[in-house]
């Protein structure tokens, strides 16, 4: 596992500083002073070889000298030390170090010969270049940093150890505390998805925040935080907004993208939080974490000041936040409570004299409106009403930040008079802001992490059987471009791919000369009233960019000059430059029809990339697109045309009527698709993709392959988020009744209690080695949200009544060689087979996913599994430290591997 051995360092019993001093000014002095300051309850052990005893403890010369082995080390020695120190603490039997040692990654050779010496004993690296670790509740705090940090529910994981000290001293000053301060440093070996994943089961931690200047791993990365995302707020900072994207390669999708909006998108793919400044990192935290997810966020505001409402509302539209219609019915229970010359309208403003009771009318009266989702309720001082009266009314109100089940941010201006009000808020658990401005961010948060929550639990199947695609055709097409040593596909080519995976493209035809053009133009006019000519040449990746293109063609003669004119042009911009032939089609205008963009690109992080929004020929000038992660479905097409400005204009508008967003949704899941499909697809265009109420069609077509890559199978092992994996589903009979087999989804979570409820707690303990009387709602989704790449795990389901009635489980170690599973079939249904039928299932997945065996812990006196095990084929052992326990090991023949 990813998390292996670093509960080590987490909570050690026995510590040991390698290069300890009592030399003012070093570093091994102020990390050892760190650690006796702390309190750290455990073992000391110094190590230098140049001290006998360092800040009242004994020192010793090496590592083979300590009277115990130490279960975390803190390194603070010379680089060239280091591969060495690993070692010796290896065979000792350390299993984690923290090396604050910088200058190892700037040698490649010394970096590789650190890991080697770790790799033997799986012992766990946090740096080097790290400031170092702290755990308030372990007493901990191996580090350099100037402070303490004090207890708390916040993980911070930074890369920056500058940032983690900042933090530290921000939060002492704010009354702010951590569970666990992680320093990661160069993350040569433990990173930021392997704290991810150990702090999504950590009980101490109920928010992670994180700043980040690289994701090294994003496969890895994103599935341990859509796991651990499900479960816990995390607010993240990625540095590096503004670095200079990739130029364009042989697309307008490659210059459009650029690598921070493709970072953006795998965060809010995550359901992670994106801020952008470190003084807005824990108030977005603390907003986040007081509310559950939200289907929508539409704001409605009370107040009793006019501008303080139309200030919170320029804000709301700057972040993005959308405001709430209030309802007939609640306009007329207003208009009945309140001041004739009230707003009437949202802000609902009561007017600067609001008595507490109007107040608590009007709040009352909103929050039961089905179209309201979050209230911000505000307050000025005026000299006719108490701001602290109006907060006592709204405090009476709450219950854990909400009124009737729905978030509240409040925000009482001013200062010596707001100061009281403020508090009686806050006591009542009501999150409360100085400015406008600030409870209009707090929302933009609420609004943003919801929205990237519900495209966390999306996971697209890696076989869309909304997209009607043939695949055979798809792949003779680039087979032969691929045969032809070419990368990019003409217009023809492309768009025949296109039609493969059932997008609409006009009828083209390829002349090979300007008299074959003239000929073809006869007889496509005669069902269409006009024509477009356009080149074709591998030498040229946009037509327009060289007159390429010629439009409103009205005759057969005129086809031919056209392709004529073509040519005289393309031979003035390059001499050189082949005419392949041009494609004759039938234009296609449309009424009220847009021209849009989509494409697929390649991030150098995060791989495929897809695009959309405006399209044309200036497209790069508009610059109106949004990118998201494939795969995509239906609902994540439709969040990512929403993001464009383009995408409001489609939603119709005055006399435009709305373009048909089925269809275009429709395009987007079938160049996901094909992007899954096929690996060697390395970029696309469709533009324009003309798109009005009739429908879409796409007039031009633009693909970029690797020809080498042509025969790797899909799905494409490229994506960041992999595909659920819907080919890994089948129907079995069993006993005279049927079950459907399939990998779990997150939806799963909700069979899980019924499913436990009939399941003989002898048999839960025996699954989970320990007796469990409820399984906390974390637990389930932990259990349902997989990212389908180190784990595994598939349900039977009665294909009568849908009950979740078994679950196999597969686990892979970080080398992806040995996986442990799990098993547990509802107690009634034992005995019929089911379990063998799930069991084969687990090693026939693991074979094709390359794995060598599987191993499962077993208690001794499960007789059953133990039964079970040993007809299947898998040899027992004795657990070496456990005599109650027992390995069940099963040696696998791998297979073609799973994609």
């Amino acid at each position: 596992m990813s998390i292996r051995n670093l509960h080590h360092a987490l909570d050690p019993t026995s510590l040991a500083i390698i290069g300890a001093s009592d030399r003012d000014g070093s570093l091994g002095r102020v990390v050892i002073e760190n650690v006796i300051r702390a309190g750290f309850e455990g073992e000391i052990w110094p190590i230098n070889p140049k001290h006998d005893q360092v800040a009242g403890h004994r020192c010793y010369r090496r590592v083979a000298d300590v009277p115990g082995v130490p279960d975390l080390a803190v390194i603070v020695t010379p680089p060239q030390t280091v591969p060495a120190l690993i070692h010796d603490l290896g065979i000792r039997g350390t299993r984690a170090a923290v090396i604050i040692t910088a200058g190892i990654s700037a040698d490649q050779d010394l970096r590789q010969a650190m890991l080697d010496a770790a790799k033997p004993f799986l012992l766990r690296i946090i740096g080097p270049n790290t400031v170092g670790l702290i755990v308030p509740s372990a007493k901990l705090n191996a580090s350099f940093a100037h402070l303490q940090a004090q207890p708390g529910g916040i993980a911070l994981l930074s890369q920056s150890g500058a940032i983690a000290t900042s933090l530290i001293d921000w939060a002492a000053d704010n009354d702010v505390g951590f569970s666990k301060v992680v320093s990661l440093g160069d993350m040569a070996d433990a990173d930021a998805g392997d704290f991810l994943d150990l702090l999504a089961g950590d009980p101490e931690t109920h928010a992670i925040v994180m700043y980040l200047e690289a994701i090294s791993n994003p496969r890895k990365f994103l599935s341990a935080a859509r796991a651990a995302a499900r479960v816990k707020p995390i607010v993240a900072i990625k540095a590096g907004r503004h670095a200079e994207a990739a130029k364009a390669a042989a697309t307008h999708t490659g210059a459009l993208s650029g690598a921070d909006r493709v970072v953006d998108a795998a965060l809010r793919r995550a359901g992670i939080l994106r801020i952008e400044g470190l003084g807005e990192l824990f108030d977005a935290t603390e907003t986040i974490a007081r509310f559950p997810p939200l289907e929508h966020s539409r704001v409605a505001i009370v107040t009793n000041g006019g501008g303080a409402g139309v200030l919170a509302v320029d804000r709301l539209i700057d972040f993005g936040c959308a405001l709430a219609d209030l309802s007939p019915e609640t306009v007329g229970t207003l208009d009945r409570n309140l001041p004739a010359n009230w707003s009437r309208a949202n802000p609902v403003d009561i007017i600067g004299d609001a008595p507490p009771h109007r107040y608590k009318t009007a709040v009352e009266t909103i929050v039961r409106d089905v179209g309201v989702d979050i209230l911000i309720v505000m307050n000025c001082p005026t000299g006719l009403a108490s701001p602290v009266d109006a907060a006592h009314a709204i405090a009476s109100l709450a219950q854990s930040g909400t009124i009737s089940g729905k978030p509240v941010l409040t925000c009482w201006l001013g200062g010596r008079t707001a100061r009281e009000g403020r508090t009686l808020l806050q006591q009542a658990g009501l999150a409360n802001y100085d400015t406008p401005s600030d409870v209009a961010l707090a929302a933009s948060y609420l609004a943003k992490w919801s929205k990237a929550q519900q495209a966390l639990v999306r996971v697209p199947e890696g076989r869309d059987d909304e997209v009607h695609c043939n695949r055979d055709l798809g792949r003779s097409v680039l087979q032969r471009v691929a045969a032809e040593g070419r990368r990019m596909l003409n217009e023809p080519e492309a768009k025949a791919v296109l039609a493969a995976y059932g997008i609409p493209v006009p009828q083209t035809i390829i002349a090979t000369s300007p008299k074959e053009a003239e000929a073809i133009a006869g007889l496509l006019l005669a069902g269409a009233p006009k024509l477009v000519v356009k080149l074709i040449s591998k030498s040229i990746t946009h037509k327009s960019d060289v007159g390429g293109v010629v439009l409103d063609i009205l005759s057969p003669v005129a086809a031919r000059e056209a392709a004529e004119a073509i040519v005289a042009r393309l031979k003035a911009h390059d001499p050189i430059a082949v005419v392949d032939g041009f494609a004759v089609q039938p234009m296609i205008e449309r009424k009220h029809a847009w021209e849009l963009l989509l494409g697929v690109t390649r991030d150098p992080i995060f791989g495929p990339v897809v695009l959309f929004g405006s399209g044309g020929v200036s497209v790069e000038v508009v610059a109106d697109t949004a990118v998201a992660l494939p795969p995509l479905d239906a609902v994540l097409a439709g969040d990512l045309i929403d993001e464009t400005r383009v995408g409001k204009l489609l939603a119709g508008f005055r006399n435009e009527p709305a373009a048909d967003r089925a269809a275009i949704c429709k395009a987007l899941t079938a160049l996901s698709q094909l992007i899954v499909d096929f690996p060697c697809v390395l970029s696309m265009d469709i533009n324009p993709l003309v798109a009005s109420a009739e429908g879409v069609i796409a007039l031009d077509g633009r693909i970029e392959i690797n020809p080498r890559a042509v025969t790797r199978p899909g799905p494409n092992r490229d994506l960041a988020i992999r595909p659920y994996p819907s080919e890994w589903q089948k129907q079995v009979t069993l006993a005279e009744r049927r079950y459907h087999l399939r990998p779990i989804r997150p939806a799963d979570a909700a069979l899980y209690p019924d499913f436990l409820a009939k399941t003989s707690p002898a048999d839960i303990r025996f699954r989970f080695l320990s007796s469990r009387k409820r399984f906390q709602d974390q637990m389930l989704v932990r259990l349902t949200q997989i990212d389908y790449e180190r784990e595994m795990a598939f349900v039977a389901l009665d294909s009568e009544t849908g009950e979740l009635v078994g679950i196999s489980r597969l686990y892979a170690d970080p080398d992806h060689e040995v996986a442990e599973y799990g098993l547990l079939i509802r107690t009634d249904l034992q005995g019929h087979g089911l379990g063998w039928a799930l069991l084969a299932y687990l090693r026939e997945y693991a074979s094709a996913d390359g794995l060598k065996r599987i191993e499962g812990l077993i208690l001794g006196d499960n007789a059953k599994m133990l039964k079970l095990c040993r007809e299947f084929g898998f040899s027992i052992s004795t657990h070496p430290g456990d005599a109650t326990l027992r390995i069940a090991t099963l040696a696998l023949q791998s297979q073609a591997s799973v994609s």
